[in-house]
């Protein structure tokens, strides 16, 4: 749990977490290369220089580190942790159920496994969101319209074979679509990670929470004008939210806009560990203020009281956490790594 210096206890839901494998052994081919070492160059240009960490530990971490980095030295209460394959790049897959679950199972009261799926997969995509929902119990997917599977580079939301995976959700209650709509990764698409294709399904899809993880950058307009019509539209702060350390100004735009158009019960924090670990971008997060031009154009303003919906309620209420139950469930368990 974060401690303010004001010395207010603050309930962390981290929305934007992974477990990966991106290591040479892993790699499938050029663009397993290609894409982890994209991921460090975000790491190296956009965190602290204390906080850089040597690219062997980037490319593959223990379930140790990363629950001592988000739990133990970080400020974490829960972490989502999202599932991304991308099997055309990495022979075990980047960051599966599988390995997601396994560190789950260690630390029941910290982690939400979200599974992934892919719609081009046909019926045997159907069959896997019953296996995911049966095996895990999830509550929520994450997307990658922009992943490869054999020729194909890439699909919409809105695709057929999408709203069938979709209904099937609905139905199952995985009521929580996390879809990257955000900047690209080599050697993917930056088209196929348009964010046109979510004003569609959020539409058709109105029992579904639509969490836009990247809020749409470097389309943050047309993320807004889709958002503010959407009830069920979100935006996630990973990647968004470590400008805060290298470009502050272009931060206080990015959230004052957020702020303006969707308002601050829709907005959830996210560190995207591993490209950033929690504890330095929730400290600056909490400690920031907006220029006072910047409230004054467009009347908002980033209070305590905000920045506590962001940092943790608005995915407790989104993820039916009973924030009060789960205090008392982490205070009652042993604050420690488990032996391997």
């Amino acid at each position: 749990m974060y401690t303010t210096p004001e010395g207010k206890e603050i309930f962390v839901v981290d929305g934007h977490t992974h477990f990966w494998d991106g290591s040479p052994a892993n790699q499938r081919n050029i663009h397993g290369k290609q894409f982890v070492e994209c991921f460090y160059a975000y790491h190296t240009a956009l965190s602290p220089k204390e906080q850089l960490w040597p690219k062997e530990k980037f490319e593959k971490y223990s379930a140790d580190d990363l629950y001592r980095d988000l739990f133990i030295d970080g400020p974490d209460d829960v972490a989502i942790v999202q599932s991304t394959y991308l099997k055309d790049f990495y022979k075990n897959g980047f960051n599966t159920i599988e390995r997601n679950a396994e560190v789950a199972k260690r630390y029941p009261e910290r982690f939400i496994v979200n599974g992934s799926f892919d719609p081009r997969d046909g019926e045997k995509a159907l069959e896997y969101i019953h296996f995911m929902k049966e095996t895990y119990d999830i509550k929520g997917v994450k997307m990658y319209t922009a992943e490869w599977n054999g020729a194909s580079k890439g699909w919409k939301l809105n695709d057929p074979d999408a709203y069938r995976c979709f209904e099937l959700c609905e139905k199952l209650g995985i009521r929580n679509i996390h879809v990257h709509k955000g900047p690209t990764i080599i050697p993917l698409s930056k088209d196929a990670f348009n964010v046109e294709d979510v004003d569609y399904a959020a539409t058709d899809f109105q029992n579904l929470n639509w969490i836009v993880e990247h809020c749409g950058l470097p389309r943050l307009d047309d993320f807004c004008w889709i958002a503010v019509q959407e009830t069920n539209v979100f935006g996630g702060l990973a990647v968004a939210l470590p400008f805060i350390h290298s470009r502050p100004r272009y931060f206080a735009e990015i959230i004052a806009e957020l702020l303006f158009w969707i308002g601050p019960d829709k907005i959830l924090f996210g560190s995207d560990y591993a490209i950033w670990t929690p504890r330095w971008l929730i400290e600056k997060f909490w400690a920031f203020e907006l220029p006072e031009d910047i409230k004054q154009e467009r009347g908002v303003d980033l209070t305590h009281e905000v920045k506590e919906k962001i940092l943790g309620l608005n995915a407790a209420r989104i993820y039916d956490i009973d924030i009060a139950a789960k205090k008392r469930a982490l205070a009652s368990t042993p604050f420690n790594i488990a032996a391997e």
